[in-house]
Formats: structure tokens, sequence, C-alpha cells
């Protein structure tokens, strides 16, 4: 049983952490961003319920992977590090598919690190 307290909960903690933030950035805070640079480029802004779906699991395999990382760093390291890996090769990707706006990563930059500061501190304190 303590495996578990010291495993899944700070994991779903966490995953539903990640979930709530990247809901409130990219759906109520920046979703005009980006369906108008979408539509700009003749697209649709994939906003079906199957995307939120998809977002949920990466939400949770970020979670997930914050609490490997966590074992092994300290919390500014892990924060950096899985930010750097979930985030910034991300937007690397997306950019040169030509589908980033870039505007948003003003906040989304900022935005981001908290969300992984704040979801590494819930495993680190939790597990």
């Amino acid at each position: 049983m303590m495996t578990f307290k010291k495993s899944v909960i700070p994991i779903v903690l966490a995953t539903i952490w990640i979930s709530i933030s990247e809901f409130v950035r990219n759906e109520l805070l920046l979703k005009n961003y980006w369906t108008e640079h979408y539509q700009n480029l003749g697209l649709i802004f994939p906003s079906q319920p199957i995307n939120g779906a998809i977002w949920g699991v990466w939400s949770l395999l970020l979670a997930i992977s914050i609490y490997f990382i966590a074992k092994k760093f300290s919390l500014m390291a892990t924060t950096f590090l899985v930010w750097f890996m979930a985030f910034v090769l991300m937007w690397v990707v997306i950019a040169n598919m030509g589908v980033l706006p870039y505007p948003i990563l003003y906040f989304a930059i900022p935005l981001s690190m908290l969300e992984v500061y704040l979801a590494t501190l819930i495993i680190k304190k939790l597990s």
C-alpha cells in the first residue's frame, strides 16, 4: 500500500494539475491565437473531444516522466530537464511544421515552466 501512495497518487495528482494547466492555457487563454493562426494557414485547429483525450494521455505520460526523472534529480534540475524535453522540443517540431503561432510563446514559456515546476513539486513532496 505504501508503494501505491508514493507513486500512483503523486502521478495522478500531477496529471490532474498538468491537464488543468494545459486546458486553461490553450483553451481559455490562447485559443484565439491557435485558431486564427490555423485559419490563416487554411487549416482547422484540432479541438475535437479526441484531441482533448490525447492531451489527457500526454499529461499522464508527462507526469510519469516527471516521477522517474525526479528520483534522480533535484526539483529545479527536474523542472528544467522535463520542461526542455516536453515543451522546447515540441515547439521546435511544430515550428518546423509551420503550425506554431510564435506570439503564444510570450505566454506559453512562463506558464509551461510554472506547469512543470508545480507538477514536479507535487511529485517530489508526495513521493
